[in-house]
């Protein structure tokens, strides 16, 4: 690799900085750690520098730092010859105090990656001569110097480049992840996409998910070629594999077929192995496991540096992911409390919001409404009446008319609703509907008199929904009207208490699908006498 290097460098440049000291008549030559020519100042095939360097190996001139890193050496009456090592940066040889190579105790040398030579012969006698090779060897020493320098800002370059692209590596795969979570959804499922995005970062013929639990596995394919007993792989990624990495809390990586771990933890499987644990605090959940041919690449430091960044982003994905779930399970019990408190102070609405719930969703849908806003209004209808928690038995279920000022305390019940629901942040999309699906079209609604489109549009579809169920369930003071009653009586109010669009997407909803609306219960006319 160092020879290699060698021959990026310019020494045509750093032998102008030293020619007026090396002296004008001498030439310099530049050989690898073995002693072979890899450029000369003077340049030719046939020069005297390869003549001079072709002779010296030809007579077994050793290339040697012996131990001072300086060689003196006269070839004939014409050529001498002084030899300076090249350095490799960071590279020692030890030896012993016998002189065998590898011992401890011993002194170390350094390792030539080249050589420098400077060939010529003196052209001064006498005490001027010593001075005049002193200042010789002093700059073939300088020269050395700066070229090692080069070199090892080459490595270090070199280095910073190999580290930029894993870091590039990493970066990219996280944003991959970054960019998918966008459109993050809750379950284990959600990891499929994931899962895809680790099988082709990390060039694996199968990256897969595994649980112990009851989620199972989620894997993908990127196949080199096929595996035809896939099935059996995923089994034994949940049996002894994931037990070692449970036990272990960290990765592993099994390239070698003779691997003595693989009879433990992968019986009779001929595949590479690249598993790394998903942890929660100390505790393994997950484990992410990738899959490659055996007649292909190992894995290497850097997959296994990536695989573990995978994992740690899984990891935190999981964890979120499981606390949405109990967070959405929490909120939907506690919905689900609320209802049950208001249905049983007023037996004879049982069933009342769950049915408001249904008509609102049919409504929305035939609106058009993206899906987050169907569930959204599909809770708050759920919860429109909970207000009703707070409404006095004796006027909530009186069998006979109501006075005003009881029907005023009914009046209260949407603001009520918010009030109790506003200190739930998870179902702060819930309130419009909640506050407004006693709001009028013409305004004389209430609590807060709005009219027309200032209506939020949850009140007004829940609105159509919870007058629909109101005519049509029977109370203690009256028995319910029947289906095609209520219809009538929806479209004459429409524009004056009820919206015209959601009534109209109610009629559309009702005649696309009679099935759902005799599952509501509602008396038919037929049945009336």
């Amino acid at each position: 690799m160092h020879g290699e290097v060698l021959h990026e460098v310019d020494f045509a440049r750093h032998h102008r900085r030293f020619t007026g000291v090396l002296g004008h008549g001498r030439r310099l030559g530049v050989c690898s750690a073995e002693g072979e020519l890899l450029w000369a100042s003077d340049g030719e095939p046939d020069s005297g520098t390869a003549q001079a360097v072709a002779r010296l190996n030809r007579e077994g001139f050793v290339w040697d730092c012996n131990g001072a890193g300086y060689q003196h050496h006269v070839i004939d009456a014409d050529n001498a010859m002084h030899c300076v090592p090249i350095v490799a940066a960071g590279r020692t040889e030890g030896r012993t105090e016998g002189g065998t190579e590898g011992g401890s105790g011993g002194e170390t040398r350094p390792v030539a990656s080249g050589w420098l030579v400077l060939l010529g012969a003196q052209s001064q006698t006498g005490s001027d001569a010593a001075a005049a090779e002193d200042r010789a060897v002093a700059a073939l020493r300088e020269l050395a110097g700066a070229v090692q320098d080069e070199l090892g800002l080459r490595a270090e370059l070199d280095a910073l480049a190999r580290e930029l692209a894993e870091r590039y590596e990493e970066l990219h795969l996280v944003y991959n992840i970054d960019a998918h979570l966008k459109n993050f959804a809750r379950g284990w499922e959600a990891f499929k996409g994931l899962v895809e995005l680790s099988a082709r970062h990390l060039n694996a013929d199968v990256a897969a998910l595994v649980t112990t639990r009851g989620e199972g596995t989620v894997w993908a394919t990127n196949l080199s070629k096929p595996i035809f007993n896939l099935d059996l792989v995923l089994v034994e990624m949940r049996g002894d594999l994931f037990r070692f990495i449970q036990a272990g809390r960290e990765a592993l990586v099994l390239n070698d077929a003779n691997d003595p771990r693989r009879p433990y933890v992968f019986t009779d499987m001929p595949y590479k192995v690249l598993a790394c644990p998903l942890l929660e605090g100390r505790n393994v959940s997950a484990v992410l496991v990738l899959i490659r041919h055996q007649d292909r690449v190992n894995f290497s430091a850097s997959d296994r540096k990536l695989a573990q960044v995978t994992a740690n982003q899984f990891s935190n994905l999981l964890h979120l992911s499981q606390t949405m779930e109990e967070v959405k399970s929490f909120t939907e019990q506690m919905a689900a409390a609320l209802i049950e408190a208001v249905e049983a102070k007023d037996p004879y609405t049982r069933g009342h919001s769950e049915r408001v719930r249904q008509i609102s969703y049919e409504i929305g849908a035939v609106l058009g409404l993206p899906q987050a806003e169907l569930l959204s209004l599909a809770q708050s209808a759920l919860l429109h009446d909970v207000g009703k928690i707070g409404i006095p038995d004796a006027v909530l279920c009186k069998p006979g008319a109501l006075t005003r000022d009881e029907y005023t305390f009914i009046k209260v019940h949407p603001t009520r609703g918010g009030e109790i629901l506003r200190h739930i942040e998870r179902l702060g999309h819930v309130l419009p509907g909640v506050l407004h699906h006693h709001e009028r079209m013409d305004g004389g609604g209430y609590p807060d008199g709005l009219a027309g489109k200032a209506i939020p549009l949850q009140g007004r579809i829940i609105a159509v929904a919870d007058t629909y169920d109101s005519i049509t369930s029977s109370r203690a003071y009256r028995p319910g009207r029947s289906h095609e009653q209520a219809l009538a009586e929806i479209q004459r109010v429409s524009g004056t208490q009820l919206d015209p669009d959601a009534v109209g997407a109610f009629l559309a909803a009702c005649a696309a699908g009679p099935a759902w609306i005799r599952e509501l219960g509602a008396p038919r006319a037929h049945q009336t006498t």
